[in-house]
């Protein structure tokens, strides 16, 4: 794993650079604290007066982030900002990087290194030269050479086939322990589980740890998936008799917690969870931790053995509440009451086991805690009655899903907007004078970003060399606002979101973010703003479809910091409205939804121009790309359901479209009882003319 840290950092060399300028190619090799961005760089110019890519500032205390780091800076502010600091500083970041993953390193060695294997009493001390496994014996061969004695048939082992994409993700490590039985090997990543748990927490770098082993143990990332749950409901079931008065931390007169009344309240817990005993080890053996579901009566390991794995976790209850935010759950909805200030409708809407209208993470049945959390960021929204939560029902029952609710007028404003502009005329025409230009010679020089990418969609084309029709540009107004005032609210709910993730919302945590369109944007400003705040460990996987941000190499290598799993960058090369809209911004540093991310080691690119002309497509594709991309865990039903609801939406569209055509050119005959009466009286008044 610290491979893959360090390896981030490290130049790529790009083919692409050997058929660039001599300047450009010269002003790529260079180091980044020798390049003075606010001089004559490649991509300095007019850099000042574009702040679309600019992060929301912060103060330069982390304490104090929360109080100043909500704001986003102005255009003066912003210019300044450009001109004086530039990127953030990647030798600085590095070094931050490296220093929280050794912390978290050492402790998972020490706590590898307290476990002690005690012989049990029947073993004796051997003599010198003794063989440890005993005297040798040879069998007596019979008269055909074979070994004596009544044949045994051999065992029956349960068979588990390696994840292929497991193992391209995470490339296994040779080890000998993978030559161990299937029900060793799944008791061992059990055994480590419960480990890895007794450090009171389960963060992005644990679930990646896990994920390393598993890969080299050649089992799928399933029986990970099953452990967890198998863990994750039996700690839920503690968690949930924890009596609602201990919820709630009692302070001093001075503010401060008292350590004394703070071990009372722990015992108090465990009293109300475990009995008078006040021990937690009988919940958590009456749900089998510590053996493998399936396996014969004795099979694992003991119990005491378990608990003492679990550490703090089995003797604690407090501990266990906190890993799922039950613990503290007053403090997170004073959060959430903080931010509906900046961000209208925030909240989280869980998508199984809602036990009422709160809009904190962690209100849920306990059956449906897990020990991962994922978040659905949508970019937009049909109409009123379109709920967000329908957007993620794709995303199966192995995590704790929540859908975030955010500005919901505004994204019906832009649903609305994307809906008159595919329908409209001016588009449909618009689109083909782009596809027409895709074999004419290209009429500027582009940027840097620009020749990295692939430049074979007609798209950015047009986007570099800002030519788009004129019948285009006369309904821009259409889309424009909206569109624009989605950007600003999708950069308050990424700094939003960044505070919610940092303030521990989640509890104990990691957490997964998917997003497409303004979702994706908010997710890019999330990380970004994590990066500025080292907030590392906290985000484990990553998947951004169609996003309106930059694919700058150095603001994704500062995603990647702060992403311990995967980052996914889904980007389609004919996705002519995302690039339409994007025009009036920075494309100086390329367009993520349109073009591949370069230079920088651990970005996931997935191609999905097959799938994606138009950009309301990634609304019905969510599901269908997450099982392309091989996520664990997606609904194929649900899947089914959203791509048969795509057909009928083209179908529509493309109704509509004959319809309109057929008024304007009179292509076909229109039959009297077919159509509503406007169509026949109108191709009445054109015959008669």
């Amino acid at each position: 794993m610290l491979k893959q840290v360090t390896r981030l950092f490290d130049p790529i060399v790009d083919p692409a650079e050997s058929a660039q300028p001599s300047r450009i190619a010269l002003w790529n090799q260079l180091p980044y604290y020798l390049k003075d961005l606010t001089l004559g760089g490649p991509l300095s110019e007019n850099r000042a007066n574009r702040i679309e890519n600019v992060k929301p500032s912060r103060s330069k205390k982390a304490g104090r982030a929360k109080d100043k780091g909500d704001a986003l800076p102005t255009v003066a502010d912003a210019a300044g900002e450009e001109a004086t600091d530039g990127a953030p500083r990647l030798q600085e970041l590095k070094k931050d990087v490296l220093q929280h993953f050794r912390k978290w390193q050492t402790a998972v060695h020490r706590r590898i290194g307290e476990i002690s294997v005690k012989k049990g009493p029947e073993a004796q001390p051997r003599q010198f030269g003794q063989s440890p496994f005993g005297p040798k014996r040879r069998p007596s061969p019979n008269k055909r050479g074979k070994l004596s004695g009544p044949k045994v048939p051999p065992a029956q082992v349960p068979t588990v086939e390696a994840d292929p994409v497991l193992a391209q993700v995470y490339p296994p490590t040779p080890t000998t322990l993978s030559s161990l039985g299937v029900e060793k090997r799944c008791l061992l990543l059990h055994c480590l589980l419960l480990l890895l748990l007794s450090l009171e927490h389960y963060n992005a770098h644990t679930r990646v740890l896990l994920l390393n082993l598993a890969s080299s143990l050649q089992l799928p990332a399933r029986i990970l998936a099953e452990e967890e749950i198998r863990v994750g409901g039996a700690l839920s079931q503690v968690a949930k008799t924890l009596p609602p008065d201990l919820l709630t931390q009692k302070k001093t007169e001075d503010g401060k917690p008292a350590r004394k009344w703070k071990a009372a309240l722990a015992s108090m817990a465990n009293a109300a969870v475990g009995g008078a005993g006040g021990s937690l080890a009988e919940p958590l053996m009456a749900a089998g931790i510590g053996s493998l579901p399936g396996t014969a009566a004795g099979a694992g390991i003991p119990a005491t053995a378990a608990v003492g794995l679990l550490g703090p976790m089995a003797d604690n209850a407090l501990f266990v509440g906190a890993l799922f935010a039950v613990y503290g759950a007053r403090a997170n909805g004073k959060m959430m009451e903080h931010y509906l200030r900046d961000v209208c409708d925030f909240a989280f809407i869980p998508l199984r086991g809602a036990t009422g209208p709160h809009s904190e993470m962690g209100k849920i049945a306990a059956e449906n805690r897990r020990l991962r959390v994922v978040l659905g960021i949508s970019g937009w929204l049909t109409n009123k009655t379109d709920s967000i939560a329908d957007h993620w029902q794709c995303l199966g029952e192995q995590t704790e899903v929540y859908a975030v609710r955010w500005e919901l007028e505004a994204l019906v404003k832009l649903g609305s907007s994307f809906e008159t502009l595919v329908r409209s005329a001016a588009w449909s025409r618009a689109k083909k004078e782009i596809m027409a230009r895709t074999s004419e010679p290209r009429s500027s020089f582009p940027a840097q970003a620009a020749l990295s990418a692939n430049q074979q969609g007609p798209v950015f084309a047009n986007l570099v060399d800002g030519r788009w029709p004129e019948s285009l540009l006369k309904i821009s107004k259409i889309v424009d606002n909206s569109w624009n005032n989605g950007m600003v609210r999708a950069d308050k709910l990424g700094a939003a979101l960044a505070d919610v993730i940092m303030g521990k919302a989640q509890g104990e945590r990691g957490v997964s973010l998917i997003g497409y369109s303004l979702g994706a944007r908010a997710i890019y400003a999330c990380l970004m703003c994590l990066a500025e705040r080292r907030a590392f460990g906290l985000v484990e996987n990553a998947v951004m479809m169609g996003t309106p941000a930059p694919s700058e190499p150095t603001a994704w290598c500062a995603m990647k910091s702060v992403v311990s799993g995967r980052l996914v960058n889904v980007y389609s090369e004919n996705d002519y409205i995302l690039g339409f809209l994007y025009r009036t911004s920075s494309i100086d540093y390329g367009l993520a939804g349109l073009q591949q991310v370069t230079g920088v080691d651990g970005i996931e690119n997935v191609d999905v121009t097959a799938k994606i002309s138009l950009h309301p497509r990634y609304r019905f594709l969510i599901g269908s790309i997450l099982r392309h991309i091989g996520w664990e865990d997606t609904d194929r039903e649900q899947i089914a359901r959203d791509e048969a609801e795509m057909s009928f939406y083209e179908d529509r569209n493309r109704k509509h479209e004959e319809r309109r055509n057929t008024i304007e050119w009179g292509e076909t005959e229109i039959k009297k009882g077919s159509e509503p009466g406007v169509i026949r009286t109108r191709m009445r008044k054109k015959n008669k003319k």
